[in-house]
């Protein structure tokens, strides 16, 4: 399977989810995006690490990864190799003696290690197919037209809608930068075409 590098291109509040976060990675080079909801802890580690953030002890991350050096493994990379039920499964390849090894994790723990490692982010083509939303230009705006009347509130039901409704919600949504609603109203759409397909 064909692998494409992510690159972390923002992380922001959930609106809906108490102490949720959306974490933002990006192709490199390119206009898709996978919006992944991370809890706040996960999101307060990788935003340490971002800001280059010192905590007077070591966070658990950085502990897993002293601990790794200690014992001469490192962190090749990170490959997001699984998409289910709106829930993303990554795994972390670690070398230790010229021998590889895949260790399962949590999506968001493995970009935390990722950073700290400076080692690449990858998820495979077909998750991105089915996960990924596409920004329409470099600008983000919204194209022309896409505006919707309907506007679905933080807990409606995306069932009521159209397909053709459901793709311009998506497109305003990304325009928006609203991650987290355009992740639900992308497994909608992933929903339907599981059941038509």
């Amino acid at each position: 399977m064909k692998k494409i590098r992510l690159e972390i291109v923002g992380m922001s509040y959930s609106q809906s989810q108490s102490g949720a976060y959306a974490l933002i990675l990006g192709v490199v080079g390119g206009k898709r995006r996978l919006p992944i909801i991370i809890g706040g802890f996960e999101a307060q580690a990788i935003a340490i690490e971002l800001e280059k953030m010192k905590p007077t002890r070591p966070l658990t991350h950085d502990l897993f990864k002293n601990f790794a050096l200690h014992f001469g493994i490192t962190l090749k990379e990170v490959v997001i190799n699984k998409f289910e039920e709106g829930i993303f499964f990554s795994e972390l390849i670690c070398e230790h003696d010229g021998i590889e090894s895949a260790i399962d994790s949590r999506t968001s723990d493995a970009v935390a290690l990722a950073i700290r490692f400076n080692c690449p982010i990858y998820a495979y083509e077909s998750i991105l197919e089915e996960a990924g939303i596409v920004m329409d230009d470099e600008t983000g705006e919204t194209p022309q037209g896409a505006g919707v009347e309907k506007k679905p509130g933080r807990h409606s039901n995306y069932e009521d809608y159209l397909m053709e409704e459901l793709e311009e919600m998506l497109k305003k949504a990304v325009a928006d930068e609203n991650y987290e609603e355009a992740s639900r109203i992308r497994d909608e759409i992933n929903r339907r075409k599981k059941e038509s397909g």
